[in-house]
This record gives structure tokens, C-alpha cells and sequence, in this order.
């Protein structure tokens, strides 16, 4: 199979870093296995710098991490490397990268005395880097830029495709407040569905444009999945953060208000730090319940109640269907067709809240008691926007009612901004409230 290398909107920010940092700091690309750091680091490293050294830690030999047991004298470490790697650097026209550094904590502390000698750019790429065992007995460096690479929107996704016309478009709609007409917008809603179920990880996009089959697609993300869950089972042996992985979709499906850990037998300040791990690996997205929803929701958050989502919409949906061996595309070619009977809520749920991650928002929902009643009004999504709030409620389908929005603006009607509904029918505004197809929630 082709490896393709897909146009991603993080290579700009690597540039802007490259220009205005001249190799004061070392660019660290963070983000969840197999979202394409690598790809990107060496591609940049390619393209605009005279020659470059590329250091794998999954496989380097032991003599390249002895090498940096000792790094008083740089002249020899860059001497041995390039011998090593049959590279010639030249000062200030090449880059090394650090390719999975969490699996060298001492090349990484190095960083510190790379950057002050300023002889070459350095790009470190790794994914679970915060956790304890890759940074126990070392100082982590301050001269690091760092930048987290999300599986690819959907606009990249489009560009993927060969389409760099249909989001330019759209933007202009959502930005004129215009509806596209339904039997467009059904067009649309086919093509993000496509999204939804092929996602955003460059494997599986690559091999959904070299087969065409979504079978095989499906192979990929399983493997993908299996790798993480790998990962958590290494993180923590009691295979608690593996079972709460693997419950997201369960959990989202219930409609509840927040993950219920306790029915997977976990709680308390271990919870916690597993809930750590799991955010540190960047695979899922974490939304809490902002007890105060106003512009400084961060500080009101009640990290014991939260909701959590894959990082990855198309790996949610292998996730939610994991339990059954896939027969003949029916599953994918329901979902693409909108015909599977149950209720497809809480995908477009986790659609939502990777189009809002990856577009730089904080999670947060809120939930307040209705009057008279045993029940509770629940806003999915709050969005700070200066010094207001903008609630979201994601719908499946069209619209009936907005009740939780109405009970919102009510409450607090001196914080509300702009409300939303995102859902699946065209674009319109009913009163006040801006109904949004859930394609178009990558301008919010």
C-alpha cells in the first residue's frame, strides 16, 4: 500500500516556530500514537532545512542512547552521530529529531544544552510524555516550544480527498447566516458521515484512498485501538484505564451526565491519576462540568464530574461497534446512508467534541435542576467567547425543542452569548438560537 504524506495545518505553526524561535527553543510535537508526528517532522525537516538527522528511539541502537549518558563535550556527540547515521550537519542549515524521545529521558533533558549551543534545530516528537516513568530522575527542559497534533480535521480531511473548495465555501455560508437548501445539505451531511466513520488517523484515511473498502479501513483502527488499550495496560496493570477506554461509547450512549467510573469499580484519588494517564496519552478528550459557567470556566471546573471522548471520531465508531466482527460493510454502510435504527446521539457527540478540541476550545458542559421536577436540564457544550458564554446542545437529528438552551439563557441571561444547536438539517436561526449542521462546527 502507498504511503500518501497529507497536507496537515500544524506544518504553518512549525514555521512560524522555525522563524521566530532561530533555534532558541527545540520544537516538541506532542499527540496520540499514530496521528502522524513523525511524518510531519521528518517531511519539515526535509523541506526546509539544508540536511537533517533523524534518531528513532523505538529502534536506535545502545551506543546512540549512551551517547547521551554524557554530554559535556558536544563536538564529540555530533561527531559520533553523524558517523552514525552517515548524515553531515551543517551550522545552523540542520535539524535533528528526536523521534519518540519519551523512550530516551536523557536526550530529552539534553535539550537544555542542545538549544543553548545553538549549532543546529532540534524537533522532538513523542506521545505520552508526561507519564511518570518517562520523566522519574530527569529535569524536563524549559526550552521547549510545544505543539499537540490532533487526528486531522475535517478540513483536512476534505483536503485529503483533493477538495480544498467545499470548506472555503461553507465558511462563507456560516458566515453570512445563509442556509445551503436541504437537498445539499443532505450532500454535505453523506460527506461528513464519510468523517465520522473513516476519522481523521492518517493510516486509516490512507488506506480508505488506496481500497476503498472500509473492511480493511476497519483493520486499521482496530489495531490502532489495540495499541492503545496496549498502552494503557502498561500504564496501569490493573487494567482500569483500559476498561474505562473502552466504556466511552457505553457511557455516552447511557445519556448520563458524567462518566460513572464506579460502575467500572474505580474511584477516588486513584481515579484521578488514571484519568491523568489517559489525558496524557491524547487519545481522548476530557469535557468537565463547569460549576460556574462563566469566561473563566477553567477555575470553576469540577474535575470529579466530566464527560469523555476519543480524540478521534472514527475510532470512536470502530469502538462503539468493537463487539461485533464486521461483516460486509453493513454497519458502514448504514451509518453512511443514515439508516441504522439506533440512536446515533452520542457520535455526533464525539464528533462535536473533537471539532471544538481541535479547533483550541476547552471542554466544559453544565447541568442545573428543572423546576418541579426530578430531573436535570443539561447544556452539552459551553464555549468562553470574550466576556460571555455560548451554550451548545448536539442533536442527532432535527430540532424539537431547545429547552435546556431556553432554561439557560433564562438563568443566565447577563453571561449568555450566542446560543447553538447543532444538528443534522440546514442551516437556519429560529429566534435568537443558531441551528448549525454539525459539519459546520469547525468555524466555532
Amino acid at each position: 500500500m502507498k504511503g500518501r504524506v497529507f497536507e496537515r495545518k500544524l506544518y504553518g505553526k512549525m514555521i512560524e516556530w522555525k522563524e521566530t524561535s532561530k533555534g532558541s527553543t527545540a520544537l516538541l510535537i506532542k499527540g496520540a500514537r499514530r496521528v502522524g508526528k513523525s511524518t510531519i517532522a521528518e517531511q519539515f525537516a526535509k523541506r526546509e532545512y539544508r540536511s537533517y538527522l533523524l534518531i528513532d528511539f523505538s529502534v536506535a541502537p545502545k551506543e546512540v542512547f549512551d551517547l547521551f549518558d554524557d554530554i559535556s563535550d558536544l563536538n564529540y556527540l555530533f561527531i559520533r552521530l553523524q558517523l552514525i547515521y552517515h548524515v553531515e550537519l551543517y551550522k545552523r542549515e540542520s535539524a535533528i529529531i528526536f523521534d519518540e524521545v519519551q523512550k530516551a529521558p536523557k536526550a530529552r533533558q539534553a535539550i537544555k544544552h542542545l538549544v543553548k549551543d545553538r549549532r543546529y534545530d532540534y524537533i522532538e516528537t513523542g506521545s505520552l510524555l508526561s507519564i511518570k516513568k518517562n520523566v522519574e530522575d530527569i529535569i524536563i527542559p524549559s526550552e521547549e516550544t510545544r505543539l499537540e497534533m490532533v487526528p486531522m480535521d475535517y478540513e483536512e480531511f476534505r483536503w485529503a480527498l483533493g477538495d480544498k473548495a467545499t470548506i472555503p465555501q461553507l465558511r462563507q455560508a456560516f458566515l453570512s447566516n445563509k442556509p445551503l437548501g436541504n437537498d445539499l445539505n443532505r450532500r454535505m451531511m453523506r460527506d461528513f458521515r464519510l468523517y465520522m466513520l473513516v476519522g481523521g488517523m492518517p493510516q486509516a484515511v490512507n488506506e480508505y484512498l488506496s481500497s476503498n473498502n472500509f473492511g480493511k479501513v476497519d483493520i486499521v483502527k482496530r489495531n490502532i485501538l489495540e495499541l492503545y488499550m496496549d498502552d494503557f495496560r502498561k500504564i496501569d496493570s490493573s487494567g482500569r484505564a483500559s476498561m474505562m477506554f473502552e466504556a466511552i461509547p457505553a457511557m455516552l450512549s447511557k445519556n448520563t451526565s458524567r462518566y460513572k467510573a464506579a460502575s467500572i469499580g474505580e474511584r477516588g484519588d486513584r481515579l484521578q491519576r488514571v484519568i491523568a494517564d489517559m489525558r496524557d496519552s491524547l487519545t481522548i478528550n476530557v469535557a468537565y462540568h463547569a460549576d460556574d459557567p462563566s469566561a473563566g470556566m477553567l477555575s470553576n471546573a469540577d474535575i470529579s464530574r466530566y464527560k469523555i471522548y476519543l480524540t478521534d471520531t472514527g475510532l470512536f465508531t470502530t469502538l462503539a461497534f468493537m463487539d461485533k466482527d464486521f461483516t460486509e460493510n453493513v454497519i458502514y454502510e448504514k451509518l453512511l446512508s443514515d439508516k441504522l435504527g439506533s440512536n446515533l446521539g452520542y457520535l455526533y457527540e464525539n464528533a462535536v467534541a473533537q471539532m471544538l478540541h481541535a479547533n483550541g476550545n476547552k471542554l466544559f458542559y453544565y447541568t442545573f435542576p428543572k423546576e418541579n421536577a426530578n430531573r436535570n436540564y443539561e447544556v452539552d457544550f459551553l464555549l468562553a467567547k470574550r466576556d460571555k458564554v455560548c451554550p451548545i446542545e448536539v442533536k442527532s437529528s432535527g430540532y424539537k425543542t431547545h429547552n435546556s438552551l431556553d432554561a439557560f439563557g433564562k438563568k443566565y441571561s447577563a453571561k449568555s452569548g450566542q446560543r447553538y444547536i447543532i444538528y443534522t438539517k440546514d442551516l437556519c436561526k429560529i429566534e435568537d438560537i443558531i441551528c448549525l449542521p454539525v459539519y459546520m462546527t469547525i468555524f466555532l
